[in-house]
């Protein structure tokens, strides 16, 4: 199982960046994944999740401003992250139940 996430970047606060994340050897269109991000300093967090109905679930820090969805003939997970905040700094996963993929850094300039 490989997860590659990818797309971040450096972003003045109220950009907006998508992350996407790739994924191989599992049966993509009937399974759910996961963002997660950890900060400096900070514990990992849970961001967002997509089930293989389309089912989305937010953290309340993101809710409003971050979208999660996916392409099941790509294979590919998207977050897209829009008015991102200096908090929002991290570093991001994508995640398949004990699978993580390599990360990606987001990083947001006040």
């Amino acid at each position: 199982v490989q997860l590659q996430a990818s797309g971040g970047g450096l972003v003045q606060a109220g950009g907006s960046l998508r992350l996407s994340c790739v994924v191989s050897g599992v049966p993509f269109s009937i399974s759910g994944f996961g963002w997660h991000r950890q900060a400096p300093g900070k514990p990992r967090e849970y961001v967002a999740r997509i089930s293989s109905s389309q089912t989305t679930v937010y953290a309340d820090s993101v809710k409003v401003r971050f979208a999660i969805s996916r392409d099941n003939a790509k294979n590919t997970v998207y977050l897209q992250m829009n008015n991102l905040e200096p908090e929002d700094t991290a570093t991001y996963y994508c995640q398949h139940y004990d699978y993580w993929g390599l990360e990606t850094q987001v990083t947001v300039s006040s």
